[in-house]
């Protein structure tokens, strides 16, 4: 995948060594790249903590504001590291840190989610879990702080998101919730626990559980009096939660435009398969007709783990025969259903010497126990490969190219959603969804993603709603949602509880697969007939994850 290794530079330092420095301010990112010399701490989530980031913001875009270039690689990297810490500064303005509550990414589930990556194969494992259950009240206790400041100074998440929050936190800390199944089953592969130990992690899980319960009552009966009914962030600050998951510029009332053609034309392309299904169908009897059928049914989060597993092992397979060069280390993908309940099906990369592989998760809302194949297999491609696991385990393997950041942190959600979309229209093109009824299935999540764009930008910019009464608002998002998937309405309600809490970030699939689109017809372009995709795709990918503005750039280079 890679020619001779580079010489390290000037600007490689610099990125490493704030690799490094995040690293150590937070242990949570630490364990995601899969540093274990942090694992048995939190990060400081006080506004004290914030303020260290922000000096080591600062001190990084001095250096490389003072640095040079010296080939291609450096520039990419100045030019996107720069444009992450500007945009980290243009936030923290903002007190956005004051605000940072919502139900899927925040410090809210950040604590609790580390322990799902962390090594528990061995009785030293365990003790590094038990001695950071110890320190998570202490974690919990700074995030408070940081949440109370908030409030002092009158900035505070939406209302709805503060309750459902609580809501979450009070599965996470229940007699059969996260922390009592987590060290309940603790079981090393080289034997039992010792006692001591045994009764360490219990007393360190109750005393998490004690903890997440008061950030509960903290959210309950002391922010949610005090937090706005109102969904919406406003313009200036949705632009900027734009730039950040795309790392890139839009037009914002374009975008909403665009999100709302491209969602006919997803609709119409349906509507055409779903008469190749079934004659005179509509989408909603194809769909009805498809989830009657046994034989396109998984039943059980043990079948759907093993189904996920076979289909991603025979996508690595074949690709990685015929249209990707995958490394060995690559092929390697782990399917697992995730410890907790919420309803996100997401990847999570390999560690830097892939000892702990990527691995695609599924979080399966409570009571649902059904999942159908037709829906389901595109997703498998969009976590896995050629979606978000070659993408990103490609970055994470390119060591002779790229500096520790490069691999491990740079990126977007744009860059990597938007491929994943990317990837999926690519298996349609390959063959890989002939049955129309797995076309179908990749429609509706490509439907999906375009209400997403379209809701997302109309709430939080109180766009006048499509129907002309009113503007764009919770219950509106709702309905038009529950209109635009064929999903559980749990599924449903979680998915729009997300956007209105997490602003920018869903509409970054659907752009960032535009903006993906509109990179390789703008290579096409310029290299005429000498253009070849599989080289595109290798070039664009060997670049690793960064923001879709540098993407574009590094590609005319």
């Amino acid at each position: 995948m890679t020619d001779a290794a580079r010489t390290p530079t000037p600007i490689d330092a610099i990125a490493d060594s704030w690799v490094d420095s995040l690293a150590e301010i937070s242990p949570t990112t630490a364990t995601y790249i899969g540093r274990s010399e942090y694992n048995d701490r939190f990060g400081d989530y006080s506004p004290t903590g914030h303020a260290r980031l922000i000096d080591a913001v600062r001190s990084t875009v001095a250096a490389l504001e003072a640095a040079e270039p010296v080939d291609a690689v450096d520039a990419v990297t100045k030019e996107d590291l720069l444009r992450e810490l500007h945009l980290e500064l243009e936030l923290d303005a903002t007190q956005w840190h004051l605000r940072d509550l919502n139900v899927i990414a925040s410090p809210a589930q950040d604590i609790r989610q580390v322990f799902d990556l962390m090594p528990a194969a061995t009785v030293d494992d365990w003790s590094v879990i038990a001695t950071r259950l110890k320190a998570l009240p202490v974690a919990i206790d700074g995030y408070v702080e940081t949440l109370r400041e908030g409030k002092a100074r009158g900035v505070v998440p939406a209302r709805r998101q503060v309750t459902e929050v609580a809501a979450q936190i009070a599965r996470y800390t229940s007699d059969s919730g996260f922390f009592a199944e987590f060290t309940g089953d603790a079981a090393p592969d080289d034997g039992q626990l010792p006692a001591s130990l045994a009764r360490d992690l219990a007393n360190s899980s109750n005393a998490a559980r004690l903890a997440y319960d008061s950030l509960a009552r903290f959210l309950t009966h002391e922010l949610a009096p005090a937090a706005p009914e109102s969904d919406a962030v406003g313009r200036e600050v949705y632009a900027l939660h734009s730039r950040r998951f795309l790392g890139a510029t839009i037009d914002l009332d374009e975008t909403y435009e665009w999100g709302v053609q491209e969602l006919a034309r997803m609709v119409a392309e349906q509507e055409a398969i779903a008469n190749e299904i079934l004659p005179g169908a509509t989408v909603e009897e194809a769909v009805a007709f498809l989830e009657s059928d046994p034989a396109r049914k998984l039943r059980g989060t043990d079948q759907l783990q093993k189904w996920m597993q076979a289909t991603s092992d025979r996508a690595v397979a074949e690709l990685g025969a015929t249209h990707f060069d995958i490394p060995e280390p690559i092929r390697r993908l782990e399917c697992m259903i995730a410890p907790t309940r919420e309803g996100g099906i997401y990847y999570t990369g390999p560690t830097d010497d892939f000892s702990r592989p990527g691995r695609m998760w599924w979080s399966v809302p409570e009571g649902v126990d059904e999942f159908d194949t037709w829906r389901e297999l595109t997703t498998v491609y969009h976590e896995g490969v050629p979606g978000h696991h070659l993408q990103i385990a490609q970055a994470v393997y390119n060591r002779a190219q790229l500096n520790s950041w490069r691999r491990l942190l740079a990126g977007t959600s744009g860059h990597a959603e938007g491929w994943a979309l990317y990837a999926e229209r690519l298996m349609e093109q390959l063959g890989f969804l002939d049955d129309p009824a797995d076309r179908l299935g990749m429609l509706d999540g490509q439907r999906m993603r375009a209400a997403r764009v379209v809701l997302d930008i109309g709430v939080h910019l109180q766009k006048p709603r499509l129907s002309g009464d009113g503007v764009w608002d919770h219950d509106y998002a709702l309905e038009f949602m529950r209109r635009n998937v064929n999903m559980s309405d749990e599924f449903v309600q979680f998915e729009v509880n997300r956007y209105l809490g997490w602003p920018g970030q869903a509409p970054a699939y659907k752009v960032g697969q535009r903006i993906w689109e509109q990179a390789r017809d703008e290579d096409r372009e310029r290299r005429g007939d000498a253009f070849d995709i599989k080289d595109f795709h290798k070039r664009a990918l060997d670049i690793g994850g960064v923001g879709l503005d540098t993407l574009r750039s590094a590609l005319k280079e």
